[in-house]
């Protein structure tokens, strides 16, 4: 049976681009009305992106599907006064400026909290609310190289390497949003408080390092760049290129995983014990796998247990008969002129969403009735 357990919850959405918007698409997922606040003329930034897909972009269409939206330039106060009946109303509030900006335009938590103290303000930064960074500019690759993250793994000086995922904005932004958010709510039924929560991407990024901060603290040698277990500096977790220029994934970390390993690849047994001599072990093992295609491998690693893959490309991801299998690719997005694609798949168990269905993002201004303009009645005479 499905259920949308945030059905009753109303969210007023400030925020632009990624961390935000992505958290409140997981609590629209889940049932609950997501009304954006943008500004007039071009809305967010994201709908001005490429590639375009019908009148947005792709991506403003992936990251917004069944929101609603409001223009409203906040920098005015006859339309900012507009919100006001709103905001007594909605449990939640997403934004993600700069701190003090809220403030500064009448809409900080402390004044919401005169109107509505149940409210539930969630303050997404790169660096938090307060401290000597809290108003520093910056984007995922900055949160990444202050946290330390990015040193444990930034490939060569001669060959850096970018990470494939914006870490921060979503584990570090999102995901902690969303989980907090949830924990308010659960805290606003038992004790019918509001909060203020300060998500700060760079901070959230610290448990991904539980093991290097573990082995430094543990030993005095801090982790270097891909020189520890999982980032490179063992044969037994590595990306080995094949003979036609794919590459396979090796994690075969536990012994046993191992010995299938070795033993599927025919790595020569004088060279399987690893802890003797690390990088000739790791080269032999990329000689192997080299001299064959990934069509051979992916044959190979199907029939050996040994925790080893080959890379698939997304596009190859989303014909893999097991994530279709899994619902995972059920929702769809509409845009403007009635084309369809697959919908951001999300960490909402199923029965938590509605049945698959098609839903669009919506047009900037679509849902300004919600919103009507402030009348102020005309002015009596008394004498």
């Amino acid at each position: 049976m499905m259920t949308t357990p945030l059905k009753d919850i109303r969210v007023l959405d400030f925020s632009t681009l990624l961390p935000g918007p992505m958290a409140t698409l997981f609590l629209a997922e889940a049932g609950a009305e997501v009304i954006k606040v943008e500004r007039p003329g071009r809305g967010e930034e994201m709908r001005s992106y490429n590639p375009k897909w019908g009148q947005d972009s792709a991506n403003f269409a992936m990251l917004n599907r069944g929101k609603k939206s409001l223009a409203l330039d906040l920098k005015d106060p006859v339309q900012r006064a507009r919100l006001t009946p709103l905001l007594k109303d909605v449990d939640i509030v997403v934004e993600q400026f700069r701190p003090g900006v809220m403030a500064r335009l009448g809409l900080g938590y402390e004044d919401i909290a005169v109107i509505n103290p149940k409210i539930i303000y969630c303050s997404i930064t790169g660096y938090g609310q307060a401290g000597p960074k809290a108003a520093r500019a910056g984007h995922d690759l900055n949160y990444m190289g202050d946290s330390g993250l990015l040193a444990l793994s930034c490939g060569k000086p001669q060959a850096p390497v970018v990470p494939p995922a914006l870490i921060a904005d979503i584990a570090g932004g999102t995901y902690p949003a969303v989980f907090n958010i949830l924990l308010a709510l659960r805290d606003r039924d038992c004790n019918g408080n509001g909060a203020h929560l300060d998500i700060s991407m760079s901070d959230n990024l610290f448990p991904f390092m539980y093991w290097a901060l573990a082995e430094g603290q543990a030993t005095g040698q801090w982790p270097g760049n891909g020189d520890s277990l999982v980032t490179g500096g063992s044969p037994r977790y590595q990306l080995y290129p094949t003979s036609d220029g794919r590459f396979v994934a090796a994690a075969p970390l536990e012994q046993k995983f191992w010995q299938a390993f070795t033993d599927a690849i025919g790595l020569d047994a004088e060279l399987r014990d690893d802890t003797q001599t690390p990088p000739a072990t790791a080269q032999a093992v990329a000689t192997c796998i080299a001299d064959k295609s990934a069509d051979h491998w992916h044959a190979v690693f199907a029939r050996a247990d040994c925790c080893c893959t080959v890379v698939q490309t997304l596009q190859e991801a989303l014909q893999d008969p097991h994530f279709q299998s899994r619902g995972l690719l059920e929702q769809e997005v509409e845009n403007n002129t009635g084309a369809r694609q697959i919908a951001l798949p999300v960490p909402v168990a199923r029965q938590f969403r509605a049945a698959p269905h098609a839903a669009s993002a919506p047009a900037l201004g679509a849902d300004n009735d919600l919103a009507p303009e402030v009348t102020t009645p005309p002015r009596q005479d008394t004498e």
